[in-house]
């Protein structure tokens, strides 16, 4: 195996397959088709193969392969979730990144004004507060709801409510995620808890367990792939929601998220400190494995309910994945020393301790209640973003740290003058690749326009002044995407 190693989580090619029963061409010209989108977060392509994703392969070589189809920028999962949800760019939707600057602060998220979305609550709050809609488009299931379909989204919370992010009662489309039945999910129908009990189904989604052991400098992070609560959403499909969907006899569109492999890639402990194996270890591809086996479990069901001739289903991996290095010779961020960093590397929030010393301002944790940051004596923020100035309540720059991308705003007046000092710290970064910034602020050396990447259009959320893209790099491989 070889991999590609990175300073954050970047995308590769999405996987986008149609399998297509062609005995069901007479059914589509007499009854509208029923929809199934699988989207197995953070899947490469070529981790698909015939031996260790049979599910998977088949559908790629059976049915249309879309081969050069790709995520949209940043390759997070809110921001493609968001454009497979809307057919619209981030400067449409105003999903820039997993967390965002809000400009005002989230209740939810303990008063931080740069939240991670990955939240119903959060995502329920931010609505409420851009008019009810915070996407400022229509969704996928709200429109096929509005058409007469039924509608259901099980899978990883956040993206699975974002294809019907109006939808919060519980009686127009069934959203089943990693928060149901638990403080801060999205509420069940009574009909939905009666199927439910029927089916023998427990009406709370299990915890990740092990899964969700993210490790330290000194630890590794979890072993296990995220088997049991995924199975749960599995069962719930195969079990409840689709025998459910043919009983009606009305035609359905169902969104089923799989956090595998995404979340076991995260949190992957086969790498302690090493680039390799990285996310080619056995962990990962045990969660590879755990995806394919939930898409076999839904095809198997389909044709046991006869559904399949009139079922096109459709995978679509959000974005790939890449190891992370933290390893930076300019940062001044890594000259510094922390207890719980090593040496010599990147700490959480880099970014904003560079930009904040470059500044020479101070810096303060949003996920803190604003507590000051001294990264001079060995702090960096707790959640990696920072809000820099001389009051945090009134920030001259915010950082919202995304992984593969950060987002850097400059609410006030004086961006112009901000911009060019940040840019020109951030071009002397060896962690740095593209930088954007809002064509508003002009042409600066060095980088594009944020309309190169589709961030400007009708988006009520503040819009980010820079975009900052971080290296990759191949480890000497035949497979760079690997």
């Amino acid at each position: 195996m070889c991999l590609l190693t990175c300073r954050h989580r970047l995308s590769s090619f999405l996987i986008l397959f149609f399998l297509i029963d062609l005995s069901g061409a007479l059914a589509w010209a007499q009854a509208p088709h029923n929809l199934i989108l699988f989207i197995p977060d953070g899947l490469r392509p070529e981790s698909v193969n015939a031996s260790s994703t049979p599910t998977f392969a088949r559908v790629r070589d059976q049915g249309v392969r879309f081969a050069n189809s790709h995520s949209v920028f940043p390759t997070l999962t809110m921001v493609n979730s968001a454009a497979m949800g809307t057919g619209h760019f981030p400067g449409d939707t105003g999903n820039y990144g997993n967390t965002i600057y809000t400009g005002f602060p989230v209740a939810s998220a303990n008063g931080s004004v740069a939240p991670m979305v990955e939240s119903d609550a959060i995502l329920g709050e931010i609505n409420a507060h851009f008019g009810g809609n915070y996407l400022n488009e229509e969704t996928l299931l709200a429109a096929a709801r509005n058409a007469g379909f039924l509608t259901a989204a099980v899978g990883k919370v956040g993206p699975a409510a974002i294809y019907d992010v109006t939808e919060r009662s519980g009686a127009q489309t069934i959203v089943i995620d990693d928060l149901t039945g638990r403080p801060g999910g999205l509420p069940l129908s009574n009909s939905t808890l009666d199927a439910l009990q029927a089916a023998m189904l427990p009406n709370q989604t299990p915890v990740r367990g092990d899964n969700s052991n993210v490790g330290d400098a000194k630890n590794p992070g979890t072993h296990a792939a995220n088997v049991a609560q995924q199975r749960y959403f599995a069962d719930v499909t195969t079990k409840f929601v689709l025998p459910m969907f043919k009983a009606a006899g009305k035609p359905f569109v169902l969104v089923f998220w799989s956090r595998d492999p995404d979340g076991t890639q995260h949190n992957q402990g086969d790498s302690l400190n090493q680039l390799v194996p990285g996310i080619n270890g056995p962990t990962s591809q045990a969660a590879v494995k755990n995806a394919d086996d939930n898409l076999a479990a839904i095809l198997d069901t389909l044709k046991a309910l006869g559904l399949d001739a009139t079922t096109d289903v459709i995978v679509s991996a959000d974005h790939g994945f890449s190891t992370i290095s933290k390893d930076s010779q300019t940062s001044a961020a890594s000259k510094i020393n922390y207890k719980d960093v090593p040496t010599g590397q990147l700490p959480p929030g880099f970014v904003a301790i560079d930009i904040a010393k470059a500044l020479d301002m101070r810096l303060f944790d949003p996920d803190a209640k604003s507590a000051p940051v001294e990264f001079t004596a060995g702090q960096h923020s707790s959640k990696a973003n920072g809000l820099i100035g001389t009051d945090p309540i009134s920030p001259d720059v915010v950082v919202t740290a995304n992984g593969g991308a950060d987002l850097v705003y400059l609410p006030k007046a004086n961006a112009k003058e901000l911009v060019v000092k940040i840019v020109d710290m951030l071009l002397g970064q060896d962690y740095v690749s593209g930088l954007f910034v809002d064509d508003a602020l002009g042409s600066l050396p060095g980088t594009l326009p944020l309309s190169a990447i589709n961030f400007k259009g009708s988006a009520v959320t503040p819009l980010p002044a820079i975009v900052i893209n971080f290296r990759s790099f191949a480890a000497g491989c035949g497979e760079p995407l690997m």
